[in-house]
């Protein structure tokens, strides 16, 4: 496993995070939120620095919530049937 130290641009947020391996730019994860809820976030960069200890390189990445994914569209205890969905565009 590699910890990876996660930027979130939505949320100004930073979280260390383990991963099986080290994501690329453009690829997409799920993420908790703040308020507990899963959301996909795209990865926007990926950088190394060098740790303070031997000769290790440490990952960080640079996250944003995928636009159109809006983690607080529950309303109540059903979904906001108002909001039309549109098709996720590559």
């Amino acid at each position: 496993m590699i910890e990876i130290e996660v930027q979130n641009e939505t949320n100004q947020s930073q979280e260390r995070l383990r991963f099986a391996a080290v994501p690329r730019i453009g690829e997409g994860l799920r993420l908790r939120g703040p308020d507990g809820m899963w959301a996909s976030y795209d990865v926007l960069d990926v950088w190394y620095q060098k740790a303070e200890y031997g000769d290790v390189w440490i990952p960080y990445l640079h996250v944003r919530m995928t636009p159109g994914e809006n983690g607080g569209d529950l309303i109540g205890d059903g979904f906001d049937i108002q909001r039309e969905l549109e098709p996720f565009k590559i």
